[in-house]
Formats: C-alpha cells, sequence, structure tokens
C-alpha cells in the first residue's frame, strides 16, 4: 500500500506510462535530498541500474527512511530542481528503487514541462488532513500523536508521523530556536515538561474554566436546579469576559453545542508537546523510543482533562483563539475554525477513528 496519496498518485502514473502525470503527483510536493555531503561531488549523484545512468534521487515525504541520528534531508521543490539542474544528461530518481519509483529524464525541455506542470498544480496548499499508512494507527501512540493532529492538518502533514522529520532537519531546529529557545537536548526536555504540566496557558483562565466545570458538574449530580443555573461554584474564579464571546461564537459556528462549555485549555499545550516531540526529532536533541514514551504521555495527559475529543477540540480552538487571535475574529478565528471542523468531520481523522480513552 503506499504510505499516502503521493506516492499512490505517482504509482498510478507510472502503471500507465504517464511521464506528465508523474510530475503532476510530485510537483506540488515537498521532496527529499539527502543533506549534501563533503567531498568532490557535493551532490547524491549515483549510477542507476534502471536508467543506466546517472541520478540525483529524491524521495517523497512518505517514502521518508526511518530515523537516524546523522543521517538529515533537505526539503526541495521541482520548481528548484528545475532551475538549479546541474547536467543535462542525469536524470531524476524518485524514490528510488521501491515500488514507487519514477525516473525522470531532465534536458532543458524536460524542465520547461515540469515548471510548466508546477504552475498549473500550484503549491500544495495547507489545511489538509494527510495520514500515513506505515506510521502508528491504533494504540498509545497514535492517541498521543492524535493530539497534535491540529499542527500537522496546518501544514498539510501526515498527523500520526514520528521520525526523520516533521518539516526538514534545518526548519525543525529553527523553530525550536527561534519560537521555544530550544537549542539542546536539556531545554528540548525543559520545555516538554512545561507542555506536559500545561504551564503555557493563562492560569487564571484556566483556574477559572476547570472551576466552572466542577461546579456544573456538582450541580448536574445534585440535579439541583438553583444550582445547574449557575453552573458554578459561589466562590469560582470568574470566567473572563473574552472567553464568554469565543464561546458564544464557537456554539454559533458549531465548534461547541448548543449548551457547550470548554472545560480547559491545556489541549493547545498537550498538542504543542506532541509538534515539540516531533520538532525534537527531526533537529535530533531527543531519539524515537523517547519520543515515543513522550507522545504517549502526552495522550494519558489529555485523557485527564478532557472526556472526549469533542472536549478536547473545543479545548484546542478556544486556546488558540486567546494565544492568536484576542479577539478580532479574524485569519487566525477562520483558521482555528477551519482546523476544527477538518478534524471532526473527515471521515478519516484520528479524531472520529480513534477511541480517545
Amino acid at each position: 500500500m503506499p504510505p499516502t496519496d503521493t506516492e499512490r498518485r505517482l504509482c498510478e502514473a507510472t502503471a500507465r506510462g504517464d511521464v506528465d502525470g508523474q510530475v503532476a503527483a510530485i510537483a506540488g510536493e515537498d521532496l527529499y535530498l539527502v543533506v549534501p555531503q563533503q567531498g568532490p561531488d557535493p551532490l547524491p549523484v549515483y549510477d542507476d541500474p534502471a536508467t543506466g545512468g546517472k541520478c540525483i534521487p529524491v524521495v517523497t515525504r512518505g517514502m521518508l527512511p526511518p530515523w537516524q541520528p546523522q543521517q538529515f534531508f533537505d526539503r526541495v521543490s521541482v520548481e528548484e530542481l528545475a532551475q538549479d539542474w546541474p547536467n543535462d544528461k542525469w536524470r531524476l530518481a524518485v524514490n528510488p528503487g521501491t515500488p514507487c519509483a519514477a525516473y525522470l529524464a531532465a534536458t532543458p525541455a524536460h524542465r520547461a514541462g515540469w515548471l510548466q506542470i508546477r504552475a498549473q498544480v500550484g503549491v500544495r496548499p495547507g489545511g489538509l488532513l494527510v495520514t500515513h499508512f506505515g506510521g502508528p494507527l491504533h494504540g498509545p501512540v497514535a492517541q498521543g500523536l492524535a493530539c497534535g493532529a491540529p499542527l500537522a492538518v496546518h501544514h498539510s502533514l501526515p498527523w500520526n508521523e514520528l521520525g526523520t522529520a516533521f518539516l526538514d532537519h534545518a526548519s525543525d531546529a529553527q523553530t525550536l530556536r527561534e519560537q521555544w529557545s530550544v537549542t539542546d537536548p536539556a531545554t528540548w526536555q525543559q520545555r516538554l515538561d512545561q507542555l506536559l504540566g500545561g504551564q503555557f496557558v493563562p492560569a487564571d483562565t484556566e483556574s477559572a474554566l476547570r472551576a466552572r466545570a466542577r461546579g456544573r458538574d456538582a450541580a448536574d449530580k445534585e440535579e439541583a436546579p438553583e444550582a445547574a443555573g449557575s453552573g458554578e461554584a459561589a466562590d469560582a474564579p470568574a470566567v473572563p469576559e473574552l472567553v464568554t464571546k469565543y464561546e458564544e461564537r464557537l456554539r454559533t459556528d458549531g465548534l461547541l453545542p448548543a449548551d457547550g462549555r470548554v472545560v480547559s485549555l491545556a489541549a493547545l499545550d498537550y498538542a504543542h508537546a506532541v509538534a515539540l516531540v516531533r520538532w525534537g526529532l527531526g533537529a535530533r536533541l531527543c531519539a524515537p523510543q523517547q519520543a515515543e514514551q513522550a507522545v504517549a504521555q502526552a495522550g494519558a495527559r489529555a485523557r485527564e482533562a478532557y472526556g472526549s475529543w469533542e472536549e478536547f477540540a473545543a479545548g484546542y480552538a478556544l486556546g488558540r483563539l486567546l494565544a492568536f487571535d484576542n479577539g478580532w475574529f479574524g485569519p487566525q478565528y477562520a483558521e482555528t475554525v477551519h482546523l476544527h471542523r477538518v478534524l471532526t468531520q473527515d471521515p478519516a481523522s484520528p479524531w472520529r477513528g480513534l477511541p480517545f480513552a
């Protein structure tokens, strides 16, 4: 089975002998080139028996090899390859030696064709749900990875991938350095512990939401109409007005049920914890076994705070809005709604197919 739809399209085009279809299958996608090595020829050129000539190999996202501590890949596009191709006689070998292989001639005329198809296909948009059929699909690691699915959908990357890279080695290291001040395994572990502890969400708002949820639960158990009407203990901290405004809009837009309320913002931290693990793997600040344990732990923490994917989804949405939209109801709001709908409505979503508990 092809790991993702990209490899499926490539295989189908190859089977019918459709060269333009092969190019179209990869034209909008990220391709991965082994990071140049020291030596007289920095490119990973090799003699391929299938073509009888020299090739430059790239792999599609789904065909990245398992994580290795010293093996790195650069992201490249068909456009970049067409513009910087070093030798007209060499071929582009896509996923060489695999069932998803394609070997593309790279003369100036062929490369002009690549650029034309790239212009027609366009760049792969963000906001797509992608599943890697060779990745975890069941069990604690898959459940943990599902907690990080919003960030994967944002980048149109496989939600259940835990391996060689999130984007690529350089980008993953840059994200950790610039956004999280992480530069080594020690600071990576420190940030992970903080995220798993829910320490980045606003503490006062989180306390108010949890107190309100406890009051509502108590009222429901006692079946006391007067308590159920308020849903809050008399001494509970007040929920900020902005939270109330967001909840009203989320109910209007279907992200919360008619009487729904957000019980916690911690989903935002747990989702970022999963992303931090994936960035850490890409930057080689942690190893696979450590990463799997951390991802499973993120899933376990989510189950302590929430009772369902619906509750988790609402918590993530509100947390993201408070962090990035701040009452504007602008592009960040629209993006948050899109991520929520993809993950709660697409039948292929882990939030639909995986049990929460």
